[in-house]
C-alpha cells in the first residue's frame, strides 16, 4: 500500500518461466523462455525486528505467483505481460507500496544476434484526495453511493472521509447551498484514469455540466495526488483554485492538516487559517 517515507528493497533476479506470450502464432503455440526481475519496495523494518514472516512479504509466494500467472495467461506483446502481472502483484501482496518489473525474452524472432530484449515498468499505489460536493436532490445520499462506488472500485481503497458540511455556492451563480467533503485514497490509477473513473460515478448520479460552477447532483474533484503537480487540458493538480474555496480546505483539515501543497510548501492547516484570517479583513 501507500507509503510517503524511504523504503526497503525485496528483489527476485532472473526467476525462469516457460510461457506462451508473443507476437507470432509460433510464439503463443511452442512457448519459450522469459525471465523476471523484480523489485519490491517494501518496509522490513518490523518484520526484521521480529524476525516474523507474517509481517513481511513472501518471495517465494511472489516468485510463485508470478511463475504460474505468467503460464496462465498470454499476451502478444511484453508491455501487456508487465502492465498486467505488476498490477496483480499489487493488489495480491499487501506490503508492497510499488515495484519495478522486467520481463527479459532472450529468444525474441529477431534475424540478429543479441542477448535479450525486455520490458521494465514502475507501478505503485498513489494517495489522492478528492473533493466531495452536492447541492441537488438527496445529497448526503449522493455524496454516500460515490463514497461507496470509490469503496467497490478494484483499483482504489478509500482511507479516510471527513465530515459533511453545509456551505454557501461558490462562483456567483444562485442555487442552493451544497453539502462538502472530503476523502483520502489510495490508488493505482494515473490522474488521468482517476478522472476518467470519478466522472463516471458522477454520471451514475445523473451529473450534467450545463453551467460552470452551477448545480450538481454531485461533484468529485481530484485535489492532491501524492505531491504531483501536473497540467493537461483535463485536468490540473494541485487543483487550481483550492487555497480559496474554505469548503475544500475545512473537510482537507480534518483529514490530513498537515499534508503539504507542492507549490507554495504550506501545510492545509496553514492554507485554512490564512484564508479565514484574509475573509475576516474584509469583514
Amino acid at each position: 500500500m501507500y507509503r510517503e517515507s524511504a523504503l526497503d528493497e525485496i528483489r527476485i533476479e532472473n526467476l525462469e518461466v516457460f510461457a506462451h506470450h508473443g507476437v507470432y502464432p509460433e510464439e503463443t503455440r511452442e512457448g519459450q523462455n522469459f525471465y523476471v526481475n523484480a523489485v519490491l519496495y517494501t518496509d522490513t523494518r518490523l518484520a526484521g525486528e521480529q524476525d516474523e514472516l507474517m509481517l513481511s512479504t513472501n518471495y517465494g509466494e511472489v516468485s510463485l505467483f508470478i511463475h504460474e500467472w505468467m503460464q496462465k495467461y498470454t499476451f502478444k506483446l511484453l508491455e501487456a505481460v508487465a502492465e498486467h502481472l505488476s498490477r496483480e502483484l499489487l493488489l495480491r501482496f499487501p506490503y508492497v507500496a510499488s515495484l519495478d518489473l522486467e520481463i527479459r525474452k532472450p529468444h525474441a524472432p529477431i534475424p540478429l544476434s543479441f542477448s535479450s530484449v525486455s520490458v521494465k515498468i514502475h507501478r505503485g499505489w498513489h494517495r489522492a484526495y478528492i473533493a466531495l460536493g452536492s447541492n441537488m436532490g438527496d445529497s448526503k445520499a449522493y455524496i454516500a453511493n460515490a463514497i461507496e462506488a470509490m469503496r467497490q472500485h478494484p483499483l482504489m481503497e478509500v482511507r479516510k472521509v471527513s465530515s459533511l458540511i453545509t456551505t454557501a455556492p461558490y462562483g456567483g451563480v444562485e442555487q442552493e447551498d451544497f453539502l462538502n467533503g472530503a476523502l483520502c485514497l489510495d490508488t493505482l490509477l494515473s490522474p488521468e484514469e482517476l478522472l476518467e473513473e470519478l466522472h463516471k460515478i458522477e454520471a451514475s448520479a445523473g451529473r450534467e455540466r450545463l453551467v460552470h460552477w452551477g448545480p450538481r447532483t454531485l461533484d468529485l474533484d481530484i485535489l492532491f495526488y501524492d505531491q504531483l503537480v501536473y497540467d493537461s487540458e483535463n485536468l490540473v493538480i494541485p487543483h487550481g483554485d483550492l487555497c480559496n474555496r474554505e469548503f475544500v480546505l475545512e473537510p482537507m483539515n480534518e483529514i490530513a492538516p498537515y499534508l503539504r501543497h507542492p507549490v507554495c510548501g504550506k501545510t492545509v492547516a496553514v492554507l485554512l487559517q490564512e484564508l479565514r484570517d484574509r475573509e475576516q479583513c474584509q469583514e
